[in-house]
């Protein structure tokens, strides 16, 4: 079995090939500053349709702490992430995009908050830069409501940006659910967990890989993960249209007593079409709800890989790789390169 390094760093890639040299040059020189030559650094390529897994693949030769993971397709950036935290083996884990949004750099300023008894140490994003005014506002207002509606304190302008010690990382990897939501599940978890306000900068290059119905798709999984609000306000409507409703009723056979009749078709057709759309929106919230339950009960694998890279070779892992405990996926992964020759300390991890 190899050795355990102290630290492993996982960053999901999705066409990615522009910066990612860059991002692998500043992630190795801040993980070599606090952890010298101990560290890996997991860089799962999440169905690129560009050269990101040739680069990847470069790297891994060129680098002893370079691994790479290459997904059998796209499954997303949670699920992505998920990969590259089941291949990680450091005691430290830091997750992070390499989009260079987020600076590698502030691991430095990271590991000494958990050296202290920190369990997980996030980044708190106090500026962002480079973003549209649309995207400031609409992850605002997701925040601050997903803090109203969650059952569990989700810390506000936070990210999956963060270092966590290996016995959350063994919990988070526990938790069979598919549609997943790292940062809540993380604060589900609990420990002592700590923010480090930083300013978050503008992509390094590429384009942003969450568009508008990426970003309701994740708002949707990160709201229905972690509260059941919805469907008491899905009950609650109920309730009161069947209130005024009876209201209505008795309204108009007070009417009809009184020899009266109600005219107007449109007052009528009003009535019915806000009482449909009140159907319509509880329907389709527990729709939501109901969506996930069959997802989650076809027992799917949670995400497949197809190849993983060290130095020069590179190997096949078993499709039932998501589903193994933690102990298992690191044995399979020694496993997978146990023929490998140990790293040339001459390379030193540095990136050209």
């Amino acid at each position: 079995m190899t050795q355990v390094p102290i630290l492993s760093i996982v960053a999901p890639c999705h066409n990615e090939e522009e910066g990612l040299r860059e991002f692998c040059r500043r992630a190795a020189a801040a993980a070599h500053s606090v952890a010298g030559d101990a560290f890996e650094l997991i860089l799962v390529d999440d169905g690129s349709s560009d050269r990101t897994w040739e680069i990847i693949s470069d790297l891994a030769a060129d680098v002893p702490q370079v691994l790479g993971v290459r997904l059998l397709r796209n499954h997303g950036h949670q699920l992505a992430s998920t990969a590259g935290l089941a291949a990680s083996r450091g005691e430290r884990v830091l997750l992070i995009d390499a989009d260079l949004q987020d600076p590698p750099e502030l691991l430095l300023m990271m590991m000494p908050i958990m050296e202290r008894g920190a369990d997980v140490v996030y980044g708190q994003r106090t500026r962002r830069q480079g973003e549209t005014w649309f995207k400031l506002a609409s992850a605002s207002l997701f925040y601050r409501a997903l803090s109203k509606l969650a059952s569990v304190t989700i810390p506000r302008d936070t990210g999956d940006f963060r270092l966590m010690r290996r016995r959350v990382v063994d919990i988070l990897l526990a938790m069979p659910e598919r549609d997943r939501f790292i940062r809540g599940m993380v604060s589900w978890i609990g420990g002592r967990q700590v923010g480090l306000p930083y300013e978050r900068d503008a992509r390094f290059a590429g384009t942003t890989k969450y568009p508008l119905r990426k970003m309701i798709n994740f708002a949707l999984d990160a709201i229905t993960s972690f509260s059941t609000t919805p469907l008491r306000i899905s009950t609650w409507l109920g309730m009161m249209s069947a209130g005024v409703a009876i209201v209505l009723l008795v309204y108009t056979f007070v009417r009809w007593l009184q020899g009266e009749t109600v005219t107007g078709w449109s007052s009528i057709m009003a009535a019915v079409s806000a009482f449909s759309a009140i159907q319509l929106i509880c329907i389709g919230i527990i729709g939501e709800y109901l969506g996930r339950l069959v997802q989650e009960s076809k027992k799917r694998p949670m995400f497949m890989v197809e190849t993983i890279a060290r130095g020069s070779e590179q190997a096949e892992l078993s499709i039932a790789f998501s589903e193994m405990s933690a102990s298992d996926k690191r044995t399979a992964l020694d496993a997978a390169f146990a023929s490998e020759e140990p790293p040339r300390s001459q390379k030193n991890g540095r990136i050209g």
